[in-house]
């Protein structure tokens, strides 16, 4: 058993999540940021990449307090779980994810991340070791179901995305495509990572929606079987 999985992420109208800096870009407006509010508040766990954590340094906290509001008299932690793919323990200890929210944090590394590293972390966060060189998704999936996560929202960065779209490791995914062109060929894309070369291989989607917002247009595909 695994979770159900929603791929969730912004790009432009070329398929940039960001500029080749890989800053954080403001692709979106009010109304998407809305929705992506509303899916972390469904969802019982947030995943990222440790590369967001160390670019963007996100809290992945709900920005509206009613909807924390409404998990608590549910009996949930009024924030979603968050969830770091690390596999070397480099989460830095000052990180927004440790100051903002009152979520979980849980952190899975592999077995090479250094111990003094792990230790450390453990004091803010839940560590699990999933994996021998890097983090194996596969058996992450599988400790978030243990922990009760029954909706996962995966939130990026490109080489996370890839590596679970790559595996076929999800249900759902939402794209919000903005008005906009960023550019550059070293600029991330919605799917970096080594790429499929033969057709066979190609990851296959069914079109579920497609609704108007903001200036963009949100596209929602699932895993077609």
């Amino acid at each position: 058993m695994r979770p159900y999985v929603i791929i969730n992420a912004a790009m432009s109208a070329d398929g940039k999540l960001a500029t080749s800096e890989r800053k954080q870009t403001k692709i979106s407006g009010q109304e998407d940021f809305l929705r992506v509010d509303i899916l972390r508040a469904e969802s019982d766990a947030v995943m990222i990449g440790i590369g967001t954590v160390l670019s963007d340094d996100p809290s992945l906290r709900l920005k509206n307090e009613e909807y924390a509001g409404m998990r608590k008299a549910n009996g949930k932690d009024p924030h979603p779980m968050r969830v770091v793919i690390d596999s070397m323990a480099r989460m830095p200890a000052d990180v927004d994810m440790f100051k903002k929210g009152l979520g979980r944090v849980v952190i899975f590394v592999s077995e090479k991340a250094p111990k003094e590293r792990c230790d450390a972390l453990k004091e803010k966060a839940t560590v699990i070791s999933a994996g021998a060189d890097s983090v194996d998704l596969e058996t992450v999936l599988e400790e978030l179901a243990k922990l009760g996560v029954k909706q996962l929202m995966v939130e990026g960065g490109a080489t996370l995305l890839w590596s679970i779209m790559s595996r076929g490791l999800f249900d759902e995914i939402r794209i919000y495509i903005g008005a906009m062109i960023i550019g550059g060929k070293d600029a991330p894309t919605f799917a970096d990572g080594k790429g499929f070369t033969d057709p066979d291989e190609f990851t296959r989607l069914s079109l579920k929606n497609v609704e108007r917002i903001d200036d963009g247009v949100l596209l929602t595909w699932i895993k077609k079987a």
